[in-house]
């Protein structure tokens, strides 16, 4: 379930109501007149399962209201009501299936965001993979999988072109492609101080590397791998039963291959650089791809459902 809170302005909230009561899956609705001050107008509270809530969020904004008063929703991990197992039950779908887009854009809007702290996280995930292809080490591989922020971005991406909101689209675009850009160069740089200490050297890069050698070696199968990771993060995204891991481990096709391309340069491997470049892009225009494909099917199958979210006029409750 889902709690919406909403400041609406006085000649408005009749229309707000009747909007919640025609939406499938509503329950718990509460008014206090007069209560807002800033913005003025009253509070509506209402509960809504999560597979209508959407479609309610879509509803409220062509009456106006997050323009002229507010709109806050938030997660029910427990309702202990018979009427809140009733509006879950009346709603179509699974709570698990339903995408919110507005909380998915929002999400992704922050994450995307290019800021002092994810290009840290990002130059921090690729000096850490780094030290496992020099090692050819894979728990520092996962290691790094683990801290790298780069699917927000990746998602933004995914969403705004889906969404056809262009701005999220940049934003997100730029974020990724600054952020690999200083992580790489900081990286580098990294690998040469290390070199200086004695603890890297050319050879680790030119003997072999069964764990690690695929990151510099793009193949079909590589794409392959890209366009199921994509596919696993938006789902892990969108879905609100998935872990969040899910999405964050597909920095192991991506961060691993800037690092390589990063270590390769400072001691002059041109062909390993280019062999890692090489992956990385076709990693990321994988991801991209599934992601959006993904998305698209989630929005296409959730069209299917709009006629089952309104409520036929004068019907009751779980009708």
């Amino acid at each position: 379930m889902l709690h919406l809170r909403m400041i609406t302005p006085h000649d408005r909230t009749g229309a707000v109501l009747a909007l919640v009561e025609r939406t499938v899956g509503t329950t718990h609705v509460a008014v206090v007149e007069g209560a807002a001050r800033d913005p003025a107008g009253d509070i509506v509270l209402c509960d809504v399962a999560r597979e209508a809530g959407d479609e309610l969020l879509q509803g409220l904004r062509e009456l106006g209201v997050d323009r002229d008063g507010a709109i806050t929703v938030e997660n029910v991990y427990l309702s202990l009501s018979a009427r809140a197992e009733q509006a879950e039950q009346e709603a179509p779908g699974e709570a698990a299936d339903a995408v919110v887009w507005e909380h998915l854009a929002e999400a992704t809007h922050e994450e995307s965001t290019l800021t002092i702290t994810y290009l840290l996280f990002l130059s921090l995930a690729t000096m850490i993979a780094a030290c496992g292809v020099a090692l050819d080490n894979s728990i520092l591989i996962v290691g790094a999988m683990a801290v790298g922020p780069e699917f927000g971005p990746l998602a933004g991406i995914c969403t705004g072109l889906v969404q056809r909101a262009p701005k999220l689209a940049a934003r997100s675009g730029l974020a990724l492609l600054v952020g690999f850009a200083v992580a790489v160069v900081a990286t580098t740089l990294f690998s040469l101080v290390m070199d200086a200490l004695g603890q890297f050297h050319a050879g680790m890069l030119d003997r072999p590397r069964p764990n690690t050698s695929f990151i510099w070696r793009p193949d079909p199968f590589s794409f392959v791998v890209a366009l199921l990771a994509g596919a696993a993060g938006v789902l892990s995204l969108t879905s609100a039963r998935s872990g969040a891991l899910v999405g964050v481990a597909i920095s192991v096709t991506t961060v691993p291959a800037a690092a390589n391309a990063a270590v390769a340069l400072s001691y002059g491997e041109f062909a390993q650089m280019r062999g890692s470049a090489e992956q990385l892009v076709l990693n990321l225009a994988g991801i991209v791809l599934s992601g959006c494909l993904t998305l698209l099917g989630w929005k296409l199958l959730w069209r299917t459902q709009h006629g089952r979210m309104t409520r036929p006029p004068g019907a009751p409750r779980g009708a």
